[in-house]
């Protein structure tokens, strides 16, 4: 039964971050936000639901392993497993104006957690305090804001012309709300199912939250990423992934720490290190302008071979 369940919700996934993604860009065409902007602010806190429900869960449950590997694991496989993936069908575009704010944010914000994690500010190993939070979410508000101001200061300045979307707005609101409801249903499902398959392996909840939970949790920016691609606006896809890896960290931390300061003992130093560095792929990717299909392989490949390590690692 849990298979069917599995097979049923990734159909719906796969429907709702279509409807939500041409929603989206309906609603930013209206309103003249870039293509970048809508896919990191809104289709990337909205695909980033599932993260904040799993860990804020985790947090209240006192399963403070999940709450932070499903975040440091969905953020590495957003990057290496998402990007990659999309990058290897249609390839990416990297701005400039991408290269001196969101991405470099995403790396700061990742550099930022595994500080607080391994606790140079506090003095408790392992750890991200309440304060911690406080500051992470100060860092969220900060991000939301500038991402805005800096979207239509760059646009009055441009005076772009923004393609006409004839779509009512009541109804891109509907495929909003509606596809976002059904991704998180959906994604919500195969979360619970894919748990019950691992545990009837024998597998701890550090590498359940690292990869099943990461994994199905990252499903929405997977499915929202591709119909994005598919749609031709690849600077969505980007937005979507690099706004969503922020929000993880920043945002979902940030509340979830509030519920009772993270305890992070099964998540290693070699997990941060690989989030890090998955963080500074696009930057590096961005100095040529795109990620092509042989680096979107690249990317996923690495992905792979981090999942073979997880699984070894568990195995031993």
């Amino acid at each position: 039964m849990e298979y069917i369940i599995l097979i049923v919700s990734l159909v719906g996934i796969v429907f709702g971050a279509d409807f939500l993604v041409a929603g989206a860009v309906s609603i930013a065409r209206k309103f003249k936000v870039s293509d970048f902007v809508i896919g990191a602010a809104i289709v990337g806190v909205g695909t980033s639901m599932p993260e904040l429900v799993v860990s804020f869960l985790g947090a209240v449950g006192g399963n403070t392993d999940v709450a932070i590997g499903n975040v440091v694991g969905s953020n590495i496989f957003n990057v290496l497993g998402i990007l990659g993936l999309t990058a290897m069908f249609f390839p990416i575009a990297i701005e400039k104006k991408n290269m001196k704010f969101e991405i470099p944010l995403c790396i700061g914000v990742s550099l930022l957690l595994t500080i607080l994690a391994f606790n140079f500010f506090n003095g408790k190993p392992a750890c991200i305090s309440r304060p911690d939070g406080l500051l992470l979410l100060a860092v969220f508000a900060g991000f939301m804001w500038y991402s805005f101001y800096r979207d239509r200061s760059s646009a009055s300045a441009a005076d772009e012309v923004v393609e006409e979307d004839r779509t009512p707005l009541w109804l891109a609101v509907v495929k909003v709300v509606g596809g976002l409801a059904l991704l998180i249903t959906s994604c919500d499902f195969f979360v619970d199912n894919a748990v019950l398959v691992a545990k009837k392996f024998g597998v701890n909840d550090a590498f359940i939250s690292l990869t099943l939970i990461a994994c199905g949790t990252s499903l929405p920016e997977l499915a929202a990423s591709i119909a994005a691609a598919v749609k031709k606006n690849t600077q969505m896809a980007l937005g979507n992934i690099v706004g969503s890896n922020i929000f993880n960290i920043t945002l979902i931390l940030g509340l979830s720490s509030q519920v009772m300061p993270l305890n992070s003992a099964g998540i290693t130093g070699i997990d941060y290190i690989v989030m890090i560095a998955a963080a500074v792929v696009p930057l590096l990717f961005g100095f040529k302008g795109k990620i092509g299909r042989f680096g979107g392989a690249l990317m996923f490949i690495c992905f792979i071979a981090y999942n073979w390590y997880l699984v070894t690692t568990q195995m031993a």
